[in-house]
């Protein structure tokens, strides 16, 4: 009896929860229509806390955001809605516009094996490659049926060289998959959202033109390599070690900006 009521506050305590993630929805949606973007900004983020992560809630706090002039924000929560879902096709041309108007033009960054396999791996959600790794190894599964039970020599051969085609893909998707599924959970990419601020050659703020590294201006995405906390820095914040690109790295104040 007593776990029965207990199992019926739950149910109540949960139902009122979603009913109140869903209205604090409804209201922030209802703010970005009437132009509330400072409200709808909280709103959404209260929403994301409630709700959980979601490509669709980044998305529209992504837009929220663009409309606050806030273009480092904006492009962060863009790239947060791809990394959930790469095939949310409104980020994504969203965030090449964004990306537009920004002042800095880097360098190339990787290499060009290491970015072709990166837009491979996000042409898909990782959920996505995982099924066609799962519907592949039963075909290949039936593959090998066919080899080992079958006296029909085309068949056998059929059996045989599709068994390995489609071993080679299951294993191919799998790895795309389980690629997907760590750049999703990474936090090793940033965006600058200060409208200016100069790396510096140490962990620190420059003291002299002899420590500036470079300008880097707001909407800027560097990839993080290290970071450290200096005694220098009295209220704590970090320093990050960044590349721009290939040729560009430097470190950079924690406050000047937003992981991904």
């Amino acid at each position: 009896m007593k776990r029965n009521i207990i199992l019926i506050i739950l149910s109540v305590l949960f139902a009122a929860s979603a009913v109140n993630a869903n209205s604090i929805l409804e209201q922030a949606d209802s703010a970005y229509i009437n132009d509330d973007f400072n409200t709808a900004a909280n709103l959404y983020t209260q929403a994301i806390d409630s709700l959980g992560s979601s490509s669709t809630l980044y998305y529209n706090l992504g837009n929220t955001y663009y409309r606050l002039g806030k273009t480092g924000l904006a492009i962060a929560n863009y790239e947060r809605a791809l990394r959930l879902d790469p095939t949310n096709k409104d980020a994504r041309e969203n965030l090449e516009f964004v990306n537009s108007k920004i002042t800095d033009r880097v360098g190339d960054s990787g290499t060009f094996l290491s970015n072709t396999y990166d837009r491979m791996v996000t042409s898909a959600h990782a959920d996505t490659w995982a099924y066609i790794g799962l519907a592949t190894f039963i075909l290949f599964i039936g593959c090998i049926a066919i080899y080992v039970f079958s006296s029909n020599v085309v068949l056998r051969k059929t059996g045989f060289f599709g068994g390995f085609i489609l071993l080679v893909i299951c294993v191919v998707t799998n790895i795309f998959a389980y690629s997907g599924s760590n750049k999703a959970r990474s936090h090793t990419t940033a965006i600058v959202t200060e409208p200016s601020t100069i790396l510096s050659t140490s962990p620190r703020t420059p003291k002299d033109r002899s420590e500036e590294a470079f300008l880097l201006h707001e909407g800027t995405k560097v990839e993080i390599l290290d970071s450290v906390s200096t005694a220098a820095d009295a209220n704590g914040t970090k320093w990050y070690e960044v590349s721009v690109d290939n040729s560009h790295r430097a470190w950079i104040s924690g406050s000047a900006i937003e992981k991904i």
